[in-house]
């Protein structure tokens, strides 16, 4: 079976990642690759940055690390990664300082951590990734805590490598016991990072404060060796199995940190700032690790109000992670939930999963203070759109209004549950977007945490969706209508073009049947450009684009198109269709269509399963109800 030979294929290649040799073979692997002994900071830096870094024009970076799984938060996770990966891995003080991501229920927090973790866990078995311990260390202690604390600088001075951290009980008992004090014979391990062998990876979570144990986090002593060892100091009568001793060399995630109770946090205070912790009755214990824990804002905002958390809040960095604010990123995270369910073999009509993102995306925004500029428009400028009276560049005033903006409103998952909740109940190989406004509207009176002026106002949102999503349908239909008369679209663009020409150059037009000279037909004009919005002062400056646009094409030896324009190419379909207007209207809505009639019905919904993705069912679906919106 395939699947057997992966597995032993697999097998063999983590076999062959192991590597065993003493202390004085590892100093010459550190000679040639000083990357093995960085910090858990720097690798998990050098994680992110390896995996691909792209910046764009106004030097915002986007991380291919990722990309993948999180979605429209591209400024979060530039600050995170900038001011605070890349800090600690510049051994900046910021690494020295708990990272706690803040912000609202399935948000992408856990995500960003696992992503982490599994990153690691990959990492480690790359050749730019790889790490070394000493073998037998129960913490997989950096092997460089074997030179004397009095030769380190000279170490730094030959490697250039700063060593951190001294040598854990167990390998100070074994390296006199089991070595005879001699470093260079230490044996070293490749260390593959494996959250479920608890390997660089450790994980904590509260649970009832009455019978959790400090253990869980610095190990314990295992009473039954007292007898064989004589002493609770001797390190091999001690299991250095806490959650801050598997997690050395990695990252430790704090599960809900703020519900633990003081006594748990206060273990933190000193791995933070000096990098070691208490263990039972043993000196420091030194630890290289990033804690990484995560929380709401309600939480936050409690923990910071008592005056007892005060030493911690300094050796807390807050990242706020916000809500996604961009629609089509929005769309992506509900295709990726849906996938990983037993529902993906269901058909999503095209725009079932965008008029739910316009409705997520609207509980999120606040309004504008910016003349001119409602929620729709802000939502349509966030997603890259063109909006008529904004440039580009009012985007950043309007991102800066609101430093909390995607702290609130309607979560992922309650959509998700929404969309489950049609698909179930529809049972239907199909789902369209009137399906997925209807399960949404429905379950506002099930949400047993928004008020009765929210639910007013998602509601408003749930009609504005709809509209939206109405003339989408339209625009849908309407493409694959101008598709069977492409000619008819063809000859209408020549004529505008032959006419912008004669417009911007001051020159008459001759009549191709009498041959007499006239003017650039302005009505004509006129009924394209007010498609899409030209008012009357902006249509000077349109003619003129388009005329570079043809310049621009004829220099290079192409030729302008249908398509060369997309403003044009959808003001054109827009007066055609506005032309077909009748003969759409009684198309579509024809119960009993002639033979003419079903022929062209025939043809558009054959476009529409080909073109865009439509399946027969939301196509006739589609049709019908484009057919009584132009009947209203």
């Amino acid at each position: 079976m395939d699947i057997l030979r992966k597995i032993t294929d697999y097998r063999l290649k983590e076999k062959e990642l192991t590597w065993e040799g003493t202390f004085d073979n590892y100093l010459k692997i550190v000679a040639k690759k000083p990357q093995v002994a960085q910090t858990a900071h720097a690798r998990i830096y050098h994680m992110i940055k390896d995996a691909g870094i792209e910046e764009d024009e106004e030097g915002r970076k986007s991380y291919a690390f990722f990309n993948k799984e999180i979605y429209g938060l591209d400024r979060a996770i530039e600050r995170l990664v900038e001011e605070y990966f890349h800090s600690a891995a510049k051994r900046l003080d910021v690494r020295k300082r708990i990272l706690l991501l803040m912000g609202p229920v399935s948000g992408g927090k856990s995500t960003i951590v696992t992503m982490l973790k599994s990153g690691l866990e990959n990492y480690s078995r790359t050749e730019q990734g790889s790490l070394y311990g000493i073998k037998g260390c129960p913490m997989h202690e950096e092997p460089l805590h074997l030179i004397p604390q009095s030769l380190r600088k000279d170490f730094e001075e030959e490697f250039g490598i700063k060593v951190e951290g001294n040598l854990c009980p167990s390998c100070q008992l074994r390296l006199e016991t089991d070595y005879g004090g001699r470093v260079e014979d230490v044996l070293v391990e490749r260390v593959l990072i494996s959250e479920e062998k608890r390997i660089g990876i450790g994980t904590f979570s509260p649970s009832d404060p009455k019978s959790q144990d400090i253990a869980d986090l610095t190990g314990s002593i295992d009473f039954s060796t007292i007898s064989e060892y004589g002493s609770e100091s001797d390190p091999r009568a001690y299991r250095f199995d806490g959650e801050l001793n598997k997690a050395n060399r990695g990252l430790m995630e704090f599960q809900e940190m703020l519900k633990c109770d003081e006594k748990f946090l206060w273990n933190l205070l000193s791995l933070t700032q000096e990098g070691n912790f208490k263990a039972g009755r043993f000196a420091l214990i030194s630890a290289d690790e990033m804690i990484i824990a995560h929380t709401n804002e309600a939480e936050y905002r409690a923990f910071i109000s008592n005056k007892k958390n005060e030493a911690l809040q300094s050796r807390i960095i807050v990242m706020p992670i916000p809500y996604n604010l961009r629609v089509s990123d929005e769309e992506k995270i509900y295709y990726k939930l849906i996938k990983q369910s037993d529902l993906g073999h269901i058909h999503i009509a095209p725009h079932a999963l965008k008029v739910a993102s316009i409705f997520s995306i609207l509980t999120r925004l606040k309004e504008s203070k910016k003349q001119g500029m409602d929620l729709v428009k802000k939502m349509k400028l966030y997603d890259g759109e063109f909006v008529e009276g904004f440039k580009h560049t009012d985007l950043e005033e309007i991102r800066n209004e609101y430093a909390e903006e995607g702290m609130t409103g309607i979560d992922p998952r309650y959509v998700i549950n929404r969309i489950s909740s049609a698909l179930i109940r529809r049972d239907t190989e199909c789902i369209n977007a009137l399906d997925v406004l209807r399960a949404l509207k429905d379950g506002l009176d099930q949400h047993p945490s928004i008020t009765r002026e929210q639910k007013e106002r998602y509601l408003n949102f749930i009609s504005v969706a709809r509209k939206e999503y109405d003339e989408l349908a339209k625009k849908e239909v309407q493409k694959a209508f101008v598709y069977s008369y492409e000619e008819s679209a063809k000859t209408l663009l020549d004529n505008y073009l032959d006419n912008v020409e004669a417009y911007c150059n001051h020159i008459k037009l001759r009549d191709p049947i009498t041959g007499e000279e006239m003017d650039p037909d302005e009505r004509l004009m006129r009924s394209i450009e007010e498609q899409i919005g030209i008012s009357e002062n902006a249509k000077k400056a349109f003619r003129e684009e388009i005329l570079i646009r043809i310049s621009a094409y004829a220099r290079k030896g192409k030729r302008f198109e249908y398509n060369s324009h997309e403003r044009l190419r959808e003001a054109i379909e827009k007066k055609l269709f506005a032309d077909l207007k009748d003969v759409v209207k009684i198309t579509t809505s024809s119960k009993t269509p002639d033979e003419n009639q079903l022929k062209k019905i025939n043809e558009v919904s054959k476009r529409l399963i080909e073109e865009h993705h439509y399946c027969p069912i939301c196509a006739n679906e589609l049709l019908k109800y484009v057919g009584s919106l132009l009947n209203r």
